[in-house]
């Protein structure tokens, strides 16, 4: 599935690193900002396991009132458009990170705030949903 900027939308499933925090832009709008943790492994030639964790640094902005469920350590499965971005360090390092554009979100629970997720639960999924259409984003 591509949108009209021939971005392909991929999922992605991990821990939030972070609680979100809402930020109001100039314009009025909001924007939800939160870090997912995504973990992998693999075997190499030797045969040994390697674990690897990729890190997102995600935007949503179709709702801010999904920001309150969005706690540390709570599993998360996103939809959306990923982007690389680098920067050069205070200390003088390239510096390089992904950003996720995401256009929806679906909680699994597990942050410290499990209870209030599980109470807005639908209850034959077990899962919360929050969708909407995706604007054209200001990056």
């Amino acid at each position: 599935m591509s949108n009209s900027k021939n971005s392909t939308i991929m999922n992605i499933i991990g821990r939030l690193t972070r609680d979100a925090e809402v930020r109001t832009l100039s314009n009025e709008k909001q924007v939800v900002n939160f870090s997912v943790a995504v973990n992998d492994s693999y075997r190499n030639k030797q045969g040994e396991r390697v674990e690897q964790t990729a890190y997102f640094d995600c935007a949503y902005w179709i709702s801010s009132s999904v920001a309150r469920l969005l706690t540390k350590g709570t599993l998360v499965e996103l939809s959306g458009r990923v982007s690389a971005r680098a920067w050069t360090g205070k200390d003088g390092e390239t510096r390089a990170g992904l950003n996720f554009h995401t256009s929806q979100i679906k909680l699994h629970g597990g942050g410290k705030r499990a209870e209030t997720t599980q109470a807005t639960q639908q209850p034959e999924n077990n899962k919360v949903t929050v969708q909407g259409t995706e604007d054209d984003l200001p990056f």
